[in-house]
């Protein structure tokens, strides 16, 4: 999600730039001062170029729309993880009664409705991109009134995604993780890696390991070693859950809505 956000705040540099004064994709005649209503509504930069002003439409919806669809995407891959996790096959998650539903005709079921509906909803967000890219496709340059349907497929989706993290948000604060999955024995052979490594570390050969072990795997004989000693970053010893909320706050703290929220308190007085 940090680097969905990256693009998020790439996308933010493209769109704050003030297109005010470029008229119909010509500039005016009027002595107007471009600079100043760019300070008075804070923007960050000017769009020097008043034909790209205009002709930045299309492009700066759909570059919006790539960012956005980036954090769908995690969103529902999330969400089918959940899925997947939830059901009687992994059993590796669990979530209170009020916040799945029961089957129709299975009295056992516990259905993950709120993360399916996360990834439908996040998976048309995801092709909106394409509907932009579509909309646009072959028009030349100037305005047309094909893209005033850019407004339509692109702003209702703000309010769906900050509607699907919620959801996402509400749902992982209840999570339950069930303890000691890994003891069961249909996950004994997820540890031959495992072995494998710990010959190596005696400084047996790596491919004499990989046979070693792959022989005792076939012969019934393999005991798979379960205390595990990861202790490198990001490894499951070593989350470094610190680093990456630190990365996280960095990025937040490069939109500059303070300046925004400043100049559009200042207009208001």
């Amino acid at each position: 999600m940090i680097d969905d956000v990256v693009t998020l705040n790439a996308a933010y540099d493209v769109v704050n730039k003030n297109p005010l004064g470029s008229a119909a994709g010509y500039g005016s005649s009027f002595p107007i001062d471009r600079t100043y209503t760019t300070q008075l509504l804070g923007f960050e930069a000017l769009n020097y170029n008043v034909v790209y002003a205009q002709m930045g439409r299309g492009k700066a919806e759909r570059i919006v729309a790539q960012a956005v669809g980036n954090l769908a995407d995690t969103l529902a891959r999330l969400s089918t993880d959940m899925c997947l996790y939830l059901n009687q096959n992994f059993g590796f998650v669990s979530f209170p009664s009020e916040l799945t539903t029961g089957s129709s005709i299975m009295p056992h079921k516990k259905n993950p409705d709120v993360f399916e509906l996360i990834r439908a909803k996040c998976n048309t967000i995801k092709a909106m991109v394409s509907e932009i890219q579509l909309l646009t496709t072959n028009l030349p340059s100037g305005y047309h009134r094909d893209m005033q349907l850019l407004k339509e497929k692109l702003f209702p989706a703000f309010q769906t995604l900050h509607d699907c993290i919620t959801m996402a948000t509400l749902m992982l604060s209840n999570i339950t993780v069930k303890d000691n999955i890994m003891d069961a024995p249909m996950y004994a052979y997820a540890f031959s890696v495992e072995a494998v490594n710990n010959l190596v570390l005696q400084g047996v050969p790596f491919r004499d390991a990989y046979k070693q072990i792959g022989l005792a795997i076939e012969a019934g004989a393999f005991v798979p070693p379960t205390n595990l000693q990861h202790t490198h970053e990001g490894s499951i010893g070593n989350l470094c859950t610190a680093a990456i909320a630190a990365q996280m706050q960095a990025v937040l703290a490069k939109f500059p809505f303070g300046k925004v929220n400043a100049a559009e308190a200042a207009l208001l007085v």
